[in-house]
């Protein structure tokens, strides 16, 4: 039985100068995503390049068509409501 969806999103940041910059898209985007969801969020991979972000999403349920709505859902909001170009998403049902 699979009860986790999980999801890796790469995200470009074309405005990031500074590694400061690129945390505060970071910031921002995993803190309205949260907010709005309930999902494990966290930055996964390439923290030291300045304008690529990559987040790991987890979604868990026991019905495996509201695990996928429910990502879709998040992947959508988390596209639109970045100052970053949604560049891959990579997903992995476990």
């Amino acid at each position: 039985m699979n009860f986790t969806l999980s999801a890796v999103l790469t995200f470009y940041l074309p405005q990031a100068a500074s590694l400061k910059d690129k945390r505060q898209v970071r910031r921002s985007l995993i803190e309205k995503t949260r907010h709005k969801f309930n999902a494990s969020i966290a930055e996964v991979d390439t923290q030291d390049i300045l304008q690529t972000l990559t987040v790991g999403i987890a979604v868990v349920s026991s019905d495996a068509a509201h695990r996928r709505n429910c990502m879709e859902e998040i992947i959508r909001f988390m596209e639109a409501n970045a100052d970053a170009e949604l560049t891959s998403v990579e997903m992995d049902e476990s």
